[in-house]
């Protein structure tokens, strides 16, 4: 709204918070930016206030500078596997609803709220946002329940405007998951495909992220959900070519049977249960056997423009790390 003066995320020092930050500050929409987060800030952002807090306990509205709010809740347990199943819930779902009564307290018109293509679960039919949820792990479930009370709360006022995106593997600069951990592999010439290498992976950069989040939700006059992918759903092959040519590394040539391979991490599982974390589980072996394939079809029909494709990404992240992320 034209007379909103501030923006508050909440978990604005993370991966995506901190690109966030810095498109509502290009913006110049807003004239404060809060960031929310229990972790310090990835990369500091220029005329943005970062604020220590846990959205698991009761946000004070002394937040808000009393001006009209946009809020944004990225604030989320995410990394899975890698958390108990009550982790999930707990941060996800007792967040979304301290979220919405500081929003309440505040009188906020409009949220944008992230949640996750993990509310679909695995697929190999190509789905959109028609379809029906079907998730299959508690990070999953977890998003969906946060979804239904950000949705409570935006039909509590004819003039709450509420913006939901499930975004795909989101990759870039400050990012340390699924994509990170790929080039690592391939660098050291490690990664194999497990079980098959025309796995279906949408994903997405998160510059594009960024630009849909402020193009729908400035489009946005109620309720809007959308899934954020790239049109194209890039199958594992294709992502690992695409590191092959920007980073240089070797393609992967190998595939184990995905029963060979659940054997092969069980040294690993041990460690683990011994102390020592090394990342490498049944899980996360079979989330890359396990294709998701999702459509941004309502991102696409309301006329938003991709600038990068997978390989364009590649090469700007590379560039923007100086290396520090990509290898």
């Amino acid at each position: 709204m034209s007379n909103t003066t501030q923006a508050i995320i909440f978990g604005g020092a993370g991966f995506i918070g901190t690109h966030l930050a810095r498109g509502l500050v290009a913006s110049q929409k807003y004239k404060r930016i809060v960031s929310v987060d229990l972790s310090p800030p990835r990369a500091t952002v220029a005329g943005v206030e970062y604020l220590h807090h846990d959205v698991r306990q009761t946000i004070d509205s002394g937040i808000s500078d009393g001006g009209l709010a946009d809020i944004f809740n990225l604030a989320a347990v995410h990394v899975t596997p890698g958390h108990p199943d009550g982790d999930y819930y707990y941060t996800n779902v007792l967040g979304a609803v301290n979220v919405c009564r500081f929003a309440n307290a505040i009188g906020c018109r409009e949220i944008v709220f992230t949640s996750s293509i993990s509310i679909y679960g695995p697929t190999e039919a190509a789905l959109d946002e028609d379809a029906m949820p079907a998730p299959v792990s508690a990070y999953g479930r977890s998003k969906l329940a946060a979804e239904k009370i950000h949705l409570l709360w935006q039909s509590e006022a004819a003039d709450r405007k509420l913006t939901i995106v499930r975004p795909a593997v989101i990759y870039g600069l400050y990012e340390r998951g699924n994509f990170t951990r790929l080039s690592r592999m391939m660098e050291r010439n490690a990664f194999v495909y497990p079980g098959r290498n025309d796995t279906i992976k949408s994903c997405g950069y998160v510059k594009d992220l960024v630009s849909s989040i402020i193009y729908m939700s400035n489009k946005n006059d109620g309720v809007s959900v959308y899934n954020f992918s790239f049109e194209h759903r890039y199958t594992i092959s294709e992502i690992c070519a695409a590191f092959s040519r920007v980073g240089g590394y070797k393609k992967p040539r190998l595939t184990i049977p995905i029963w060979l391979m659940d054997f092969a991490v069980l040294p690993f599982e041990a460690l683990h249960s011994a102390g020592l974390n090394t990342g490498i589980n049944r899980d996360r072996v079979r989330k890359l056997w396990f294709s998701t394939n999702i459509l941004p079809k309502r991102l696409v029909a309301s006329g938003f423009k991709f600038s990068y494709d997978l390989e364009s990404s590649l090469l700007e992240w590379k560039r923007e790390s100086d290396l520090r992320d990509f290898d």
